[in-house]
């Protein structure tokens, strides 16, 4: 059968023959058996239903040992034989364009070259879905194939529940994941029910179609890198021979060397998973791998003699590094984390003294004694870093909820109202008030034709549109634009492509709009093939999260979830291709709610219309709520707009004297 005529016949018609696990493939962790005998019953049924009744006593017991030996049911024997990657958008057998745009989208989160756990459909952060199993993709490729642009694909958690009659102004998919009922939104409830097949955890741009590779974030961690470096360096200095400290080489946190790199410092980061750090040293994000403590010295003191700009994976114990650099008397200037601590009991942190293969027979066979490991290594983590910070170190909580689960194990990092963090969060000290408050966020775009010189073509037009923003611009925004200038300038350079032709840069509603209004006229011109918007959730709009995105928020809502939903609910009748709303991703289950969408630019007069009225307010539906909030940036950005956008009116806050308050109770 061709590649198309598997698509369109979803689930196979004759029971395929059984595959044996690859060797070669960087396995998900096995889950915690945590379900009891009538509900590993009911899982087995859950599973079931998606086949012929004469199939039943085959996989039954397939799926049972599956159950038994990952915590899952994958469905590995249903995983096609094509190859996984983002074709071009023709390749794909499709009634409707903007459907075959999602085809595209969904095998590049799958592409192994992409994702952590392509196996198990798992993108990025060890537990980041796109599907619960291999036959949610082929049912999903198959509506995708089979649809037409007067109808609207809903899909609960992975599971396409079906194809529904809409309008061609309605989105074409709308794809939720993980939306618990409040008080079933604990760690082991999401371990129960993706075990039982019936939700999964989408991350942020896993389970919403949206991952570009570690180009996403890497842009912004060389964002975030530069600026902390800004924050604690004079104007005279340059970071290069500078440490950054960090740890975790999976899906998002493999971008850390490379963004280092970028900023110009040397960069230190630690892995655990020797698979996951030659991933990346053989991908060119990482220059140098070590193994001994011993060498690992040695290198970082010659990098520093050397004022080098170099990025070294040590295959080991990140607290181990934080407590010998403090004994070596070797000075960090930036630290921080970002192993998978919304997860930490299941692989997302590994603790020290252990050896990465006993950790994970501990989370599969003694998950009590694992999780006490976890924490002893979280208080000793955090005490060697208060030791660095003492000495001048700056350390941010990289929104991976370290500081989160290191207070719930006791650790150090209280501040001394026992109610904030001793140490920011990124988004807290750079990212809100120099980027979000004033709309600037991750932009991106996957050029669908998978032609690199449609890329190099996208990449000339945005640093044009940007240059001519920057000439009118005022002076609060200045620096974001000349880094993003920079960026896109370089983006060819840094080799930054995995998977398909893809873009991110960081724009404010304006550059947004007028970018992809430029990419629209180059279509419709013949000049570049059709392009699909999006941008990680982690933005100004898309995503309340306490310990991340809206942790610069004071007034109190930052406990609340309603921008994100407004933001789904508001992008999906603007125009948007497809929308996801999300439980977790970033900081964990339970702690986030979060929104994306895409969108596509076929050269039409009708994708002018969609872009304009969607992308505007994709951004400032985020910085109205961050002005309410009383953040100064905010503030200032939004009464820019309304000064633009006589239509847009919205509410901003008087201030109040705070003398007025001081003895009312």
């Amino acid at each position: 059968m061709t590649f198309k005529d598997q698509i369109l016949q979803g689930i196979p018609t004759i029971l395929p023959i059984k595959k044996p696990y690859p060797t070669h493939a960087n396995r998900a962790p096995k889950r915690k058996d945590i379900l009891n005998k009538s509900e590993k019953q009911l899982a087995i049924r859950n599973a079931l239903r998606y086949f012929p009744e004469q199939w039943h006593n085959v996989l039954a017991k397939e799926f049972a040992e599956e159950l038994n030996a990952y915590g899952r049911i994958y469905m590995y024997r249903f995983k096609p034989d094509y190859d996984m990657y983002a074709r071009p958008m023709e390749n794909y057998p499709a009634k409707s364009r903007q459907a075959a745009a999602i085809m595209l989208m969904i095998q590049n989160n799958l592409n192994p070259e992409v994702a952590q756990h392509p196996e198990e459909l798992i993108t990025y952060g060890g537990n980041g879905a796109v599907f619960q199993n291999w036959a949610q993709y082929l049912v999903t490729m198959q509506y995708l194939a089979t649809m037409t642009d007067d109808q609207t694909l809903h899909m609960y958690s992975g599971h396409p529940m079906g194809l529904f009659p809409s309008s061609k102004n309605a989105p074409r998919v709308v794809v939720t994941n993980g939306m618990m009922i409040p008080n079933y939104s604990k760690p082991d409830d999401w371990e129960k029910f993706n075990a039982l097949g019936v939700t999964q955890y989408g991350q942020m741009t896993a389970g919403s179609f949206m991952y570009i590779g570690p180009q996403g974030i890497v842009h912004g961690t060389t964002i975030t890198v530069m600026n902390a470096f800004r924050k604690i360096l004079t104007p005279e200095e340059g970071p290069a021979g500078k440490i950054f400290l960090t740890a975790g080489l999976g899906g998002m946190s493999g971008a850390q060397p490379k963004a280092g790199t970028i900023a110009g410092c040397i960069t230190i980061c630690a892995e655990v998973n020797e698979k996951a750090a030659r991933k990346r040293y053989e991908q060119g994000w990482v220059d140098v791998l070590v193994h001994a403590m011993d060498d690992l010295i040695v290198r970082t003191k010659m990098a520093q003699s050397k004022h080098e700009v170099i990025s070294i994976a040590y295959i080991g114990n990140v607290v181990d590094v934080w407590e010998r650099f403090y004994e070596e008397d070797i000075f960090i200037h930036v630290g921080s984390d970002q192993t998978s601590l919304h997860i930490p009991w299941t692989g997302g942190y590994y603790p020290v003294g252990i050896s990465f293969e006993e950790s994970n027979r501990l989370i599969r066979e003694e998950p009590e004694y694992f999780k006490v490991k976890v924490q002893e290594s979280l208080r000793r983590h955090a005490n060697a870093i208060n030791k660095h910070a003492e000495k001048g170190t700056y350390f941010f909580d990289y929104g991976n909820a370290f500081l989160l689960e290191a207070s719930r194990a006791g650790a150090q990092v209280m501040d001394k109202n026992n109610i904030d963090f001793k140490y920011p969060s990124y988004v807290q000290d750079i990212l809100g008030p120099m980027c979000f408050d004033y709309g600037f966020g991750p932009f991106r775009w996957v050029c669908t034709s998978g032609n690199p010189s449609d890329l190099e073509q996208t990449d000339h037009i945005a640093m044009e549109v940007l240059q001519e923003i920057m000439q009118n611009a005022p002076g609060e925004i200045q620096q974001q634009l000349q880094d993003n200038i920079t960026w896109i300038k370089n983006a060819k350079h840094n080799n930054m492509v995995v998977g398909s032709q893809a873009r991110i840069l960081y724009a404010d509603a304006e550059g947004r709009t007028k970018i992809a209004n430029a990419f629209n006229q180059a279509i419709a011109k013949g000049t570049i093939g059709p392009v699909v918007l999006g941008r990680d959730h982690h933005d100004v709009s898309g995503t309340d999260s306490p310990y991340r995105e809206t942790s610069n928020i004071y007034d109190g809502s930052k406990y609340t979830a309603d921008m994100a939903i407004q933001n789904v609910i508001g992008d999906s009748f603007r125009g948007a291709t497809w929308v996801s709303i999300h439980n977790g991703g970033g900081v964990g289950w339970g702690e986030v709610i979060n929104g994306g969408f895409g969108l596509l630019l076929d050269g039409t007069k009708e994708a002018e219309n969609r872009l304009q009225s969607m992308l505007f307010y994709d951004v400032n539906n985020g910085i109205a709520r961050r002005s309410w909030a009383r953040n100064d940036e905010a503030i200032f950005a939004i009464k820019r707009e309304m000064a633009r956008t006589p239509s847009l009116r919205v509410t901003l806050p008087n201030a109040v004297n705070d003398s007025l308050l001081e003895n009312l109770f």
